[in-house]
């Protein structure tokens, strides 16, 4: 129903790649968080080939709100690598591709401002596609729950029908599971979309 509302997730190549982080918080009055984990789904003919997931030591201390999402601590983030020195790998997976996030406007500017931070430099990529906003316009006329940035991923996965990965675990969020479970959204989406089934 209204599948013409989801006409721009059939216009997606059949090569991309999904990113997702988990961070710190929130942005606040100190500025933007830092990321914690940062999580890539890649997805080759249509089809989901590997997920990665790189964990990073923060500068910026986790808030209670952000460990109760992702469940880890001070203290073990204390002991994973600093973004720096795992950027060439994360680097070669973004270039020349098209990167697809639910809900860009938090995780991108966060990327950004890490790679601004370290000197380092954003290989070139083919653009940046959010899947929460291109959504939007068909979740708000099914009537669907949103926020001020759409439908969340949750409900996505729900309405759709799609295997709740973190729902088979223990709930909590991760970088690169929650990656993954964008990327089975958006493939439902887009064989829904062209076999006149949403």
């Amino acid at each position: 129903m209204y599948k013409e509302l989801l006409w721009i997730f059939t216009q997606l190549p059949d090569d991309y790649i999904v990113l997702d982080t988990e961070t710190t918080g929130l942005p606040d009055e100190n500025g933007l968080p830092d990321i914690v984990t940062l999580g890539i789904t890649v997805v080759r003919h249509r089809e989901i080939a590997t997920s990665v997931e790189f964990q990073i030591r923060p500068q910026k201390p986790i808030s209670a709100e952000a460990l109760s999402i992702h469940g880890i601590t001070n203290e073990q983030a204390a002991e994973f690598e600093p973004f720096d020195s795992l950027w060439q790998p994360i680097a070669e997976t973004l270039k020349d591709q098209l990167i697809v996030i639910h809900n860009a406007s938090f995780d991108w500017p966060i990327l950004l401002d890490h790679v601004d931070r370290y000197g380092l430099e954003m290989p070139k990529i083919q653009g940046l596609f959010c899947s929460q906003k291109a959504a939007t316009p068909w979740a708000q006329v099914m009537n669907f729950p949103c926020s001020h940035r759409g439908p969340s991923m949750d409900l996505l996965t729900e309405v759709l029908g799609v295997e709740d990965l973190r729902g088979k675990g223990d709930g909590t969020h991760g970088a690169a599971i929650d990656s993954r479970q964008t990327a089975q959204v958006v493939e439902v989406i887009r064989r829904n979309s062209r076999a006149n089934k949403v």
